[in-house]
């Protein structure tokens, strides 16, 4: 029998804030029986003055995730889950649930409570078509103004549409393969509301993005000043993708912004609740890129934790689970060191400072290879353990026709090692030498891009920048999972919440995260030959009944993946809750009375990957 991870016991706080708040709201609230399910169910007339409860008595001030949910068939209704935290708690996580109708979706926004709802709750208003009473700028956020339907409820499809799950009929069993591309008619693959004509059209989308942008002229002082409109972006150098903001300009200080996105945007959600269980962990990889086996570990802590609530379940191995720290852990320097090198880019300082960084990831990267197969897309996790062991020897052998191909074998552990003691802290370390002292940096990073400790948490900041703000919030310990509890290592904060300090607070992290893998070492030797997943390894996975939230502290923040069940082999639903996506919540705010050029350096010191932005 393979020795198992500890199981980490965590407490329900749902009882004690259900009594709460029935002695103020009565039959508002309610608890959530199903089968499976977890949390509070809130009446939505009451829902606002509830979320103020919560946040203002029982102390839920952070706004984790909110998701939006389609019932068709199964009680058809649409549904709004708010997953809530307190920064300054551990363990203490709770499920709010609000339920309209479909035919007329509407609930009151929880801005004014939470302003970190203000993307999500538009997320949910486009893909879902829920309408939130309140909210200060209802528009689509990922489709474009004027897109016809919400693409996430059930009975939405699109041209090419097949299968509402796969394996699609026309691939399985018998294999005779074609494709809804084939059978549809060339300049049929789009379609149009009834009764839709171009006579008449008018495109909404650009009219949308300037609507309240203040462009004009304002009279200050008995003199008139001009304020102007720029769009920087999409296809911008400094815009980290197809990522867009418009900007308000008096002169050459910025009045207001918003951030423009969903150029990459290709539904990933809905590709996520046809696929298997398991077909969906390659398609992680694809989110945030760079991060792609942090990704993994947030989906299967969440796929695990349905699986627990059968009979047969197996936790992962201990092996397994050191082999995840690892992984996770030299990813997180690997998205440090690359975030800094753009960070400096953004800067001014073009191309070296990435140069350096990309040399040590290329090391990390080649480990990665070794592993799993991949450098990037490594599809590594599995519910229940990894894919694979760890190679005995790292080989790379030369292609007969590339003589400038260099050859590689040597042990695996003696080359982490030299990575974990030796190669990557004297990269770190030259990184602090080389820049944080140095003249540019600190004059073009110091003060700017400032975000408070209280606007952090309210704006449901996570990773660097929420810590950089000063909150001690990492969900390695604030709502550990795999082996973290047992490892020494402590929570990077820094004070300031300005550029210079999301700069330092990556240089933090990394130290704290080779502090990790060097007591990872020792653990590799001890289970060294012991199994690497638990249980059987099968190719279809169901999962029981139920709704379950993973998340992981991703490099850049909480990663969370909530996903419902109903028994079978598929998710029914699945929804990604995006550091990328959420940590510019704030960016107004964060750039609000600096200049264009400080603009470049304010979203650069966030550090978002457009894969996972737009999903």
């Amino acid at each position: 029998m393979a020795e198992q991870a500890p199981v980490i016991e965590k407490k329900d706080p749902t009882a004690g804030v259900l009594t709460a708040l029935q002695e103020k709201f009565g039959d508002a609230v309610r608890v959530d029986d199903r089968e499976g399910y977890s949390g509070i169910i809130v009446a939505g007339d009451k829902l606002v003055e509830v979320a103020t409860a919560l946040r203002d008595d029982l102390g839920y001030n952070y706004l984790a995730s909110a998701s939006a949910v389609d019932y068709l068939g199964k009680g058809d209704h649409l549904e709004m889950v708010y997953h809530l935290a307190n920064v300054d708690a551990v363990g203490n996580n709770l499920v709010v649930k609000a339920q309209t109708p479909r035919d007329v979706a509407t609930l009151p926004s929880v801005v004014p409570v939470w302003p970190g709802a203000d993307f999500q709750e538009r997320e949910a208003y486009d893909l879902m078509g829920i309408t939130f009473e309140g909210h200060p700028y209802l528009k689509r956020i990922l489709m474009w103004e004027g897109f016809a339907g919400h693409p996430l409820r059930k009975d939405w499809h699109e041209a090419y549409y097949e299968q509402d799950q796969k394996p699609f009929d026309s691939r399985w069993p018998e294999g005779d393969v074609w494709r809804s591309e084939q059978k549809n008619v060339y300049g049929k693959n789009v379609k149009y509301p009834d009764g839709f004509t171009l006579d008449d059209y008018e495109a909404q989308a650009e009219r949308v993005i300037y609507e309240g942008m203040d462009l004009g002229v304002d009279v200050r002082n008995g003199i008139a000043a001009d304020t102007v409109i720029v769009s920087m972006g999409p296809q911008h150098p400094s815009t980290h993708g197809v990522f867009r903001m418009v900007v308000t300009l008096d002169g050459e200080t910025i009045v207001k912004l918003r951030p423009v996105m969903g150029y990459l945007h290709r539904n990933h959600e809905k590709i996520g609740e046809r696929n298997t269980w398991i077909g969906n962990m390659p398609f992680t990889d694809r989110l945030d890129y760079f991060c792609s086996l942090h990704n993994n570990f947030g989906y299967a802590l969440a796929v695990e934790q349905l699986l627990a609530m059968g009979k047969r379940y197996e936790a992962p191995t201990y092996r397994a689970e050191v082999i995840r720290v690892l992984m996770a852990e030299l990813t997180r320097i690997l998205n440090h060191l690359v975030a800094i090198g753009f960070l400096l880019n953004d800067l001014g300082a073009y191309f070296t400072p990435l140069m350096y960084a990309i040399v040590e990831r290329e090391l990390i990267l080649d480990f990665f290879e070794a592993v799993t197969g991949s450098r990037m897309m490594c599809n590594y996790f599995r519910f229940g353990g990894v894919a694979y062991d760890l190679p005995e020897r790292m080989i790379t052998t030369a292609l007969a026709e590339d003589v400038n191909q260099r050859v590689r074998d040597m042990d695996t552990m003696q080359y982490l090692r030299q990575l974990i003691t030796e190669r990557l802290p004297k990269a770190v370390e030259q990184t602090d030498k080389l820049l944080t002292q140095n003249e540019i940096i600190t004059n073009r990073a110091i003060d700017v891009g400032v975000l408070t400790r209280e606007d952090a948490i309210a704006y449901s900041a996570a990773g660097p920048v929420l810590r950089a703000s000063g909150v001690a919030y990492d969900l390695r310990r604030s709502d550990p999972y795999s082996i973290y509890p047992d490892l020494n290592f402590d929570v990077a904060v820094r004070k300031h919440g300005d550029i210079y300090d999301r700069f330092l607070i990556r240089l933090d992290e990394m130290r704290e995260s080779l502090k990790i893998l060097k007591q990872i070492l020792p653990l590799l030797a001890e289970t060294a030959g012991q199994p690497f997943f638990a249980g059987r390894a099968t190719h279809t996975v169901k999962t029981p009944v139920g709704e379950s939230y993973g998340h992981s502290e991703n490099p850049k923040g909480e990663l969370g993946y909530y996903v419902v069940s109903d028994g079978g082999g598929n998710p029914w639903r699945y929804h990604v809750r995006a550091p990328s996506f959420i940590n510019l919540t704030a960016l107004d705010k964060m750039c609000q009375g600096h200049k264009v050029a400080d603009v470049v350096g304010i979203l650069g010191s966030i550090d978002i990957v457009l894969g996972e932005l737009d999903r």
